[in-house]
């Protein structure tokens, strides 16, 4: 019995440790809520922010605080956009990126504010 009682604990600190993680991330300065899409997969909750010229981009369920994606600014290609529920969904090649009107309106401004000579396509 003690040791059910031990894996039950174990697993409910896991968990507890992950919901401190989410609520860190979905709260931290700097961070916005975005969801990706990696070919065809269904859509997963996270956080992006933006590192020097590129967008880290950080699942809420999980317990690595490591971007799973960086998407570089230098060359990157958006090649369409179109509304998902509330959110708008823009593609960038590999994956596609879905957040609010607002954190769309930063994502293009960080990707025109890109230095000289960086090769841009913004649809």
């Amino acid at each position: 019995m003690s040791a059910t009682l031990a894996v039950l604990i174990g697993v409910l600190l896991i968990a507890a440790l992950m919901l401190i993680r989410g609520l860190v991330l979905a709260r931290y300065r700097g961070f916005v809520p975005c969801r990706l899409s990696d070919g065809g997969r269904s859509w997963q909750n996270g956080v992006a922010r933006y590192a020097d010229g590129e967008l880290h981009w950080i699942p809420l369920l999980g317990l690595r605080m490591r971007p799973r994606h960086a998407i570089a600014r230098r060359g990157l290609r958006v090649s369409g956009r179109r509304p998902q529920g509330e959110l708008w969904a823009v593609d960038c090649g590999a994956v596609s990126l879905a957040m609010s009107e607002d954190a769309l309106t930063g994502f293009l401004a960080w990707l025109e504010s890109a230095p000289p000579g960086a090769y841009l396509d913004v649809a």
